[in-house]
């Protein structure tokens, strides 16, 4: 892991001229540090103008800030266990919750939980969250999003499972989205995709968007939000599988605008969605790219890309 004079890379791909509206015409991509195994979950951290983000396999969060680059913060951040285990065992996507504290998606541990220390005392203490449904421990949570009445709604793909699909620990028979009400009971929201990833709120709040990282199947869909906090009439909002076979990189994370702009990691790179499901153009990184984060006003997105920190500078 390295932190590098910024070098810029790739390319920014219009299909649409409203993408000038959201990307400023010329805009670089930036690499930031790299070095990593697969870096994922970038979250900016705004009191101290930081950004953390997982390195899964070594089992880190690392730190990023303007002044100071590249410093570890944080390990172990997703196992915890005393048998040494292969695989990608570390935090995979961290977000904040109502009260500000880190919230990770813990693939090792299988479970989400909380940092049971401040952000600026980082220490691997950590209090469950979820770890189980119906009496069944959970795959791997790979990505999450609060929502403002703070539930929480995450994905459990089995990428954190040694053997994946095949390990012999795998105790549910499914792939699924859930749900934690604030009360800390887990609801089952839909177990019809093989494998859920990146997840993110309209900014109403009425549609929920999850993409779907399977090569055979790489789409996002797109649900209507129930008054109960449940999903219906799933739709697919774009899929991506024939491009897949010419560009790198599965559905993963996604993050939306306050306009509405979805944000996702995809094949060539990072695709930009209207909320109609228009393509507008694509952050082509040229790298499988995980997931992205914006900064609090908007106008940087930071990118994960395999063994790279990337930004964009928006508009």
């Amino acid at each position: 892991m390295t932190q590098t004079p910024i070098t810029t890379t790739g390319a920014i791909e219009k299909l649409d001229d409203r993408l000038d509206q959201i990307i400023k015409p010329g805009a670089k991509i930036e690499v930031l540090a790299k070095g990593f195994t697969w870096s994922e979950g970038p979250v900016w951290l705004p009191q101290d103008d930081k950004l953390l983000f997982s390195d899964i396999p070594p089992n880190k969060i690392y730190q990023w800030t303007e002044e100071s680059g590249l410093e570890l913060y944080l390990s172990p951040s997703g196992y915890t266990g005393k048998q040494p285990r292969g695989g990608e065992v570390g935090s995979n996507g961290l977000i904040l919750d109502k009260e500000g504290r880190l919230v990770l998606c813990q693939h090792g541990d299988r479970r989400m939980a909380r940092m049971d220390a401040s952000l600026r005392a980082p220490k691997p203490t950590f209090v469950t969250l979820a770890d189980s449904y119906e009496g069944k421990k959970l795959n791997s949570p790979n990505d999450a999003v609060y929502k403002r009445n703070g539930d929480l709604y995450f994905t459990d793909p089995p990428y954190g499972l040694e053997k994946n699909m095949d390990d012999p620990a795998k105790e549910l028979p499914y792939q699924g989205v859930y749900r934690v009400s604030s009360k800390g009971t887990v609801h089952l929201l839909t177990k019809d995709l093989s494998r859920p990833n990146g997840i993110a709120f309209s900014p109403d709040e009425k549609t929920l968007y999850v993409a779907n990282s399977d090569p055979e199947r790489a789409i996002w869909m797109a649900y209507d939000v129930q008054p109960d906090g449940s999903i219906a009439n799933g739709k697919v909002f774009f899929d991506a599988t024939e491009m897949l076979k010419k560009e790198p990189g599965n559905p993963d994370g996604l993050k939306v605008t306050k306009e509405g702009i979805l944000f996702a990691t995809g094949p060539g790179g990072v695709l930009i969605f209207s909320p109609e499901g228009k393509h507008l153009g694509t952050i082509k990184t040229g790298q499988s790219t995980a997931n992205c984060a914006f900064s609090p006003d908007e106008s940087v997105l930071y990118l994960t890309a395999h063994m790279y920190l990337m930004r964009v500078k928006l508009k």
